[in-house]
């Protein structure tokens, strides 16, 4: 399978896409991806130091950076939950590697993905942020099931420059993210 890498469709294709649809001229005004973060929550595993080395090690051949741990800003006795415990685990891509990352969720992982059908267009916020769950992390082909004795999930939030849901929408179906349609 061969695809344009993310960054080159953006200047090739997106950017005029958007100047018709959007009605503008400066290149300067159109919505562009500014960051994406990775998110992963701990749960029932924090008090265990084997899957947390794990998850740390799988994450970070998912994304190429090492995760930065999030703490608990205050205990909740209900939990067994502590103030200042790890509780997570959060990646901040830009650049290079944020176009990379995108490149391999959007036409490796989404599709690897069981009983995917597209991303739903009420994952995108009002200011045209999305955010995508991924069920599993061996839909990524960094990691393979056989090294990987626990199986979790995270959070993919794509945070763009855009000011609307509409101009957002039009940012990622220009870049080709798979945006269901809706059908009646």
């Amino acid at each position: 399978m061969t695809f344009k890498p993310l960054q080159k469709l953006y200047t090739e294709k997106a950017i005029p896409e958007l100047k018709k649809a959007l009605k503008r001229e400066n290149v300067m005004s159109l919505p562009r991806i500014e960051k994406v973060v990775v998110n992963v929550g701990m749960g029932r595993v924090r008090k265990e130091k084997a899957l947390i080395q794990q998850i740390e090690h799988d994450i970070t051949n998912i994304t190429g950076q090492k995760p930065a741990p999030t703490k608990s800003r205050q205990s909740i006795a209900g939990f067994g939950l502590r103030q200042g415990e790890v509780v997570g685990m959060r990646v901040t891509l830009r650049g290079k590697r944020m176009y990379d990352f995108l490149d391999r969720l959007i036409h490796i992982a989404l599709p690897r993905t069981r009983d995917f059908r597209g991303i739903k267009p009420e994952t995108l916020d009002q200011q045209g942020n999305l955010s995508i769950g991924i069920a599993e992390q061996i839909a990524f082909p960094e990691v393979t099931q056989e090294k990987s004795d626990k199986i979790f999930g995270f959070q993919v939030v794509i945070t763009t420059s855009a000011k609307t849901k509409e101009e957002g929408m039009a940012l990622f179906r220009a870049l080709q993210f798979p945006i269901q349609t809706k059908t009646t």
